[in-house]
């Protein structure tokens, strides 16, 4: 099949600041024998691609045929500037050569943009092509739900009727996360095809596991005490405040200390509230292949998000699997639906808003051996590398189309 995945934010291969789940897919849908072909932009928080005259650029990187599109800029994720750049890149999608290009027998609309799904259905009648859409966060719900917009906020509104627009004209609908046919319920869409393909990873960018690389923050953290790792963002979106309550609360446990990495808006605050703990220590932002070799210097990892419907359709979160390939124990502070750490028994959910519940989870894990962490941690690793390899997920993901368009 020759497969088109269109996104604005599929990122770059080579400019990515992070590995981009898109372009995981493409690579393995062309070593399974057939040909990607992926569309994006160049306009994108996570990416910095030089600037260039041209309008469509196409390239060949590690086998993948992509063009990437010329797009307006913007510099923050909450702001006009970011729409304008949506809309920009849905129109010059309509002047892309079609003529140069070999027809699409499936198109992959992977959000966000959602407006991208008009061109898909475009496509979808002018090649007759299968058209997927493909949800990676629940829009825009979530801007109600995390942006504090009104639900009949205009732009609520339109990205709405865009949203049902894809639902309903496409012939196969594909969520990272595990239980989006509930979403799909509550807006009385029935009948469809629902499909999950969640976020992976590829083995070859964890072989440090195996080697004896010379890890820093060895000689950076406390020895002789058990800690308990947060790696991540530190803002008003991740839910932070029973964690720092409880971390707070824990300054007497002289063999427990708290390691937090990352940077946010409320990072300054969270230490003025831990200032006189002796208990904790903050790191900045670090690179990704650091935030690997910091994992798995923790006994015990901890996951933080917000109390928010948003989670009743599930989590999609490249942290948990970090977070499981290092082989840690993981405490995870979440409502919603729950999937992969309680798949794997490698950690627990709590469903808590009380400090002292957290305190007691972290005293019952603080207090098994060193061995009994392992084997609960590796529980987490052989899970994620039985389950999530990109190579597995696009297998799976080509049964699912294969199924339907026999």
């Amino acid at each position: 099949m020759n497969i088109w995945l269109i996104s604005k934010y599929a990122g770059h291969p080579i400019h990515s600041k992070t590995p981009t789940r898109l372009f995981h897919i493409a690579k393995e849908f062309n070593k399974l024998g057939h040909k990607a072909f992926v569309v994006t932009s160049d306009s994108n928080h996570f990416t910095a691609i030089p600037e260039s005259v041209k309008l469509f650029n196409f390239e060949i990187h590690d086998s993948i045929d992509l063009v990437w599109i010329k797009t307006k800029k913007y510099k923050k994720t909450a702001s006009i500037r970011r729409i304008i750049s949506w809309l920009d890149f849905e129109f010059k999608l309509f002047r892309m050569p079609l003529k140069l290009l070999d027809k699409p027998d499936v198109v992959i609309v992977s959000s966000l943009s959602l407006f991208t799904i008009i061109y898909g259905y475009y496509l979808k009648v002018k090649f007759n092509s299968f058209l997927v859409f493909e949800i990676r966060d629940i829009w825009p719900l979530t801007l109600v739900e995390n942006g504090g917009l009104k639900k009949w906020h205009p732009l609520v509104l339109l990205m709405g009727f865009i949203e049902k627009f894809g639902y309903m004209n496409s012939d196969l609908i594909v969520g990272t996360m595990p239980n989006l046919k509930q979403h799909l319920d509550n807006l009385g869409i029935r009948n469809k095809q629902i499909f999950c393909s969640p976020l992976g990873f590829d083995p070859i960018n964890y072989q440090y596991f195996d080697t004896d690389r010379e890890n820093k923050f060895r000689k950076l953290l406390p020895s002789n005490k058990i800690l308990i790792g947060y790696a991540g963002s530190m803002g008003i979106s991740n839910g932070m405040e029973i964690f720092i309550e409880t971390v707070k609360s824990m300054n007497s446990y002289h063999n427990i200390h708290f390691v937090l990495v990352g940077s946010g808006d409320l990072m300054e605050s969270y230490q003025r509230i831990l200032s006189k703990n002796l208990n904790v220590t903050f790191l900045s932002r670090i690179e990704q292949i650091e935030v690997k070799e910091f994992l798995i210097c923790c006994d015990i990892l901890y996951l933080s998000t917000p109390t928010c419907s948003i989670w009743d359709f599930g989590q999609s979160m490249n942290k948990v699997v970090e977070y499981m390939l290092a082989a840690k124990p993981i405490v995870a502070t979440y409502s919603g639906y729950p999937s992969m750490i309680n798949e794997a028994k490698c950690g627990v959910y709590v469903n808590t808003m009380s400090a002292d519940e957290l305190r007691d989870v972290f005293l019952q894990f603080s207090m098994l051996t060193d061995r009994e962490r392992m084997l609960i941690g590796a529980s987490g690793r052989t899970w994620i590398y039985e389950n999530r390899t990109y190579n597995k997920l696009a297998k799976d993901y080509l049964d699912k189309l294969n199924s339907l368009i026999s």
